[in-house]
């Protein structure tokens, strides 16, 4: 079966890898020079499992109006005339109720576990080196409110079957040396047993050479700008590439992975997807006392900041901003977080001299990704993971691979079109 992958990000590569290792003749077509070059870039690196609860939960609506008129806030919304902004942001209210967030909980938690083995067992099976941190994350609380969520949080993820521990102040110190600067303030935090980090976009270039020597081929520079249908069925999508030559590439199955950029793609065919862009920002520094440079990953759960560490780099990386794709940068917002760093780790690194990033996740309003079939006969989506696309990326791409090749998926998880 020959497959074409549209989109080269962490889900796209995953996606190709799969589909290979199952069988298939795979291409992949990106815009960009290079894989991973935008979301999956510099995110904050967390695969973190113990985090399924999704943005859209009974506590958003009344924490979002407390951050309104700040410009610095950790989720920022500028309303505009967008009608896909406002029917984004209608049906994310809707996903606040608490039997949709238990729900979509239950299917977060479930692909996530699944997708971490995914990864345990690709990187066991080829040795890919990105930077890999797997002693947890570390979700830190600074006030009493933050601490009573955290136990219900902790019993909630014992049912979901994620090992979690909630601990003082000075086992979490005890844990991460890193944090003892932070005593007067830490409450206590969970640890994440199961959870990792690392480098997405390493990972994600590993990956693509690695599948380029499994028979992979990847066209870059070369973007997707129609799709051509016929008799129920996608025959062909239409290719610019870097010298303006425009072609026509067929292939027995197509999948969708462009990320933010999916939905106006599929609308041309008549699929509609809600997925809206959220921006997020990242600032990288590097390390200049790593003795008091942190380990583990580790998650501001008031600020909705995470840090990673990447070797001798520490990534700072949070913040939600609903802006359309508007990628232009908000000094305000990436400032924030350099403070935050200062804050919890002065003189650890190179602050000043951070490199600054901003990039466009790809959010459905329950935080669910749109996993499997369109509405053609061969159209695949993989699309939508939001804050989770490194998370889910593995379960979310060996699924698809499942599904494509006729195999049922293993996780329980509401996969799109498995009932055709």
């Amino acid at each position: 079966m020959k497959v074409l992958v549209i989109g080269a990000g962490l889900e796209g590569v995953t996606s190709a890898w799969y589909l290979a290792q199952a069988g298939c003749e795979v291409t992949v077509v990106e815009r960009r020079p290079g894989p991973g070059l935008e979301t999956s870039f510099a995110n904050g690196g967390q695969i973190s499992v113990s985090h399924p609860e999704p943005w859209a939960n009974p506590r958003a609506p009344g924490t979002i109006l407390r951050w309104i008129g700040r410009d610095d806030a950790p989720l920022l919304f500028r309303p505009s005339l967008d009608g896909r902004q406002w029917r984004w942001g209608l049906a994310f209210l809707r996903e606040c109720l608490p039997a949709r967030t238990a729900r979509n909980t239950a299917a977060i938690a479930s692909l996530a576990c699944y997708s971490r083995d995914q990864l345990r067992a690709l990187r066991d099976a080829t040795g890919l080196e990105y930077a890999a941190q797997t002693q947890g994350i570390l979700h830190l609380f600074t006030t009493s409110r933050e601490l009573v969520h955290a136990r219900d949080h902790e019993r909630i993820l014992s049912r979901l079957g994620i090992r979690a521990n909630l601990l003082t102040s000075a086992q979490a110190i005890s844990l991460e040396p890193a944090l003892a600067p932070l005593a007067d303030r830490l409450k206590g935090a969970l640890h994440g047993v199961d959870d990792e980090s690392g480098d997405a976009h390493l990972f994600c270039r590993a990956l693509a050479e690695r599948a380029a020597a499994a028979g992979v081929t990847f066209l870059y520079d070369s973007a997707v700008y129609s799709m051509e249908t016929l008799a129920g069925r996608v025959a062909g999508v239409r290719v610019l590439d870097s010298a303006r030559r425009a072609g026509v590439l067929t292939a027995d199955a197509f999948v969708v992975a462009a990320g933010s950029y999916s939905p106006a793609l599929l609308a041309r065919v008549g699929e509609a997807l809600n997925i809206y862009p959220v921006k997020g920002y990242s600032v990288t520094a590097q390390i200049v006392d790593p003795e008091r440079a942190p380990h583990l990953s580790l998650t501001d759960e008031s600020r909705r900041v995470v840090c990673s560490r990447f070797g001798d780099r520490l990534r700072v990386a949070g913040t939600a901003e609903l802006n359309g794709f508007d990628l232009s940068p908000n000094p305000a917002r990436s400032n924030a977080l350099v403070r935050w760093l200062e804050e919890h780790f002065p003189g650890v690194t190179h602050s000043r001299k951070a490199e600054h990033w901003c990039g466009l996740r790809p959010a459905t309003p329950s935080n669910v990704p749109i996993i499997g079939r369109g509405r053609y006969d061969n159209l695949f989506l993989n699309a939508g993971h939001g804050t989770l696309g490194w998370t889910l990326a593995c379960g979310s791409a060996r699924a698809l691979a499942d599904i494509i090749t006729g195999r049922k998926p293993e996780p329980e998880f509401p996969f799109r079109g498995l009932a055709r």
